[in-house]
């Protein structure tokens, strides 16, 4: 009798565990893509989770989409715009770069397909039992949409009142509103948006700087006290983002008697808005609680102010690059560019030559200014003396659909028909040792994780030479 050697048994096993697990697979995807594909099982679940926290009365998106009826009717832009990847508006490069975020709203290639798929079946309803339970429908879009992690804001501040003009030059409100604040509170979460629908259709973007007394600034990394003087920018909020999270081990310091100056940026619809107001919602830690750490957000200017200069039917790049002058955490990528832009990247080179993409958007959409979070695992974490390099793209031609007149010379300035390239990006400061062991501990969890396998398979040390 002939004896097998151990490892080409155990390779055999594999081989033959592997290839019916191979055909499983492809037996599974064989049943699921003859399967009729109906609304109720397949097309509203994703629309629930993905689509509909926009597409429901008095939201941002221009049509509903709730119902069986308004799906149908929609059907066929609901498959082009997915195919095309701009619904919903997710518009990192998935083939680069970090792929982590904790608010990836973006459609797997499965989740397209069954658009495609719903449609060229003639778009049938399914059975009704099919249907998600009601329990997992969006939120009401009048209510804040962090509410559902940390319940009400403990704290809504509204602008004033401002009444803009039907037809009018874009206009610029900048007023101060005190907080009201008592005594010291950490804020872990803040929440911006148009107090009305209509405010939703004149208002571009919001700037809200804290404006406090405070001495140094408040659990701010000693080797970054000289790059951060003063609490600054308290948040950013532009069409497509919500708000901002912070990581669980920092955030943001209010003390009593502050006040936050705003910046609003109103443009004119061609009707009278009355009594625009914007509200701030803030979410704190529970009394007592005092996290490690001081996150800022940061503008950094890709354009270079005077230095974005694009002709007429022509393309543009620019770059800038900042030295981390501290070691730190980037939470997240944030690209603020206007009509004509058209893709960003942040790049890190590292001290020691080594270069990383973190990020690229390469279909900017000037009407959705997203908020990509990296998940806690993928966080960029930047020794001092890092260089970010930022690079953005401006295309002025007749092939970018959103460019309302390529016969026009664009420059740098604040209006929406003007251009601009800037990303807003939360930085934690750490000191070097929490850099490190940040860094140790991230290497000893994806050390621990266990690879995939398949079947039975058992596992090879790393170097094994199997014969």
């Amino acid at each position: 009798m002939t004896r097998i050697p151990f490892g080409r048994f155990v390779i055999a096993g594999i081989l033959v565990v592997a290839s019916a697990v191979v055909l499983r697979s492809h037996l599974v995807a064989a049943q699921q893509a003859a399967a009729p594909v109906t609304f109720t099982k397949h097309v509203a679940p994703i629309l629930q989770q993905k689509c509909q926290v926009c597409h429901q009365p008095d939201s941002i998106a221009p049509m509903s989409l709730l119902t069986y009826d308004d799906a149908k009717k929609y059907a066929r832009l609901m498959k082009e715009r997915t195919a095309s990847r701009l619904m919903p508006p997710w518009y990192i490069d998935k083939s680069v770069g970090i792929q982590h975020f904790k608010n990836d709203r973006s459609l797997t290639d499965a989740e397209i397909d069954t658009f495609s798929r719903w449609l060229a079946a003639g778009t049938p309803l399914g059975d009704p039992k099919d249907a998600p339970p009601a329990s997992s429908a969006p939120a009401d879009p009048s209510q804040w949409e962090f509410a559902k992690q940390y319940g009400k804001p403990d704290l809504v501040l509204k602008s004033p009142p401002y009444t803009l003009a039907a037809r009018t030059q874009d206009k610029w409100f900048r007023p101060t509103t005190d907080t009201g604040l008592t005594e010291p509170r950490w804020v872990r979460a803040i929440e911006i948006r148009p107090a009305t629908s209509d405010g939703r259709k004149i208002v571009h973007h919001v700037l809200t700087l804290l404006q406090q007394q405070e001495t140094g600034v408040t659990n701010l990394a000693e080797s970054a006290h000289h790059m951060q003087t003063s609490a600054g920018l308290f948040m950013e909020w532009a069409v497509g983002k919500t708000g901002e999270v912070f990581n669980a081990d920092a955030g943001k310091l209010m003390l009593p008697g502050s006040k936050i100056n705003w910046e609003i940026h109103m443009f004119a619809i061609g009707r009278e808005m009355k009594d625009n107001q914007v509200e701030l919602g803030i979410y704190f830690y529970p009394k007592g609680t005092v996290p490690p750490h001081r996150t800022v957000l940061k503008m950094f200017d890709v354009s270079r102010g005077s230095e974005l200069d694009i002709p007429p039917n022509s393309t543009a790049m620019t770059q800038n690059f900042y030295v981390m002058q501290a070691p730190g955490r980037i939470e997240n990528f944030q690209p603020h560019m206007h009509m004509r832009g058209k893709a960003m990247s942040m790049e890190a080179i590292y001290p020691d030559g080594k270069r990383e993409m973190l990020s690229v958007v390469n279909n900017f959409q000037w009407r959705w200014h997203v908020n990509y979070i990296y998940a806690d695992d993928t966080a960029p974490l930047l020794p001092k003396g890092t260089t970010l390099a930022f690079t953005a793209w401006h295309d002025n031609t007749t092939n970018n659909p959103n460019n309302p007149d390529p016969r026009q010379w664009v420059g740098w300035g604040d209006r929406t028909v003007d251009e601009m390239a800037h990303a807003w990006v939360d930085v934690t400061y750490l000191e070097p040792e929490e850099l490190d062991k940040m860094i140790a501990d991230r290497k000893a969890k994806a050390a621990t994780k266990t690879p995939p396998t398949v079947g039975f398979v058992r596992p090879v040390a790393p170097g094994t030479v199997i014969r």
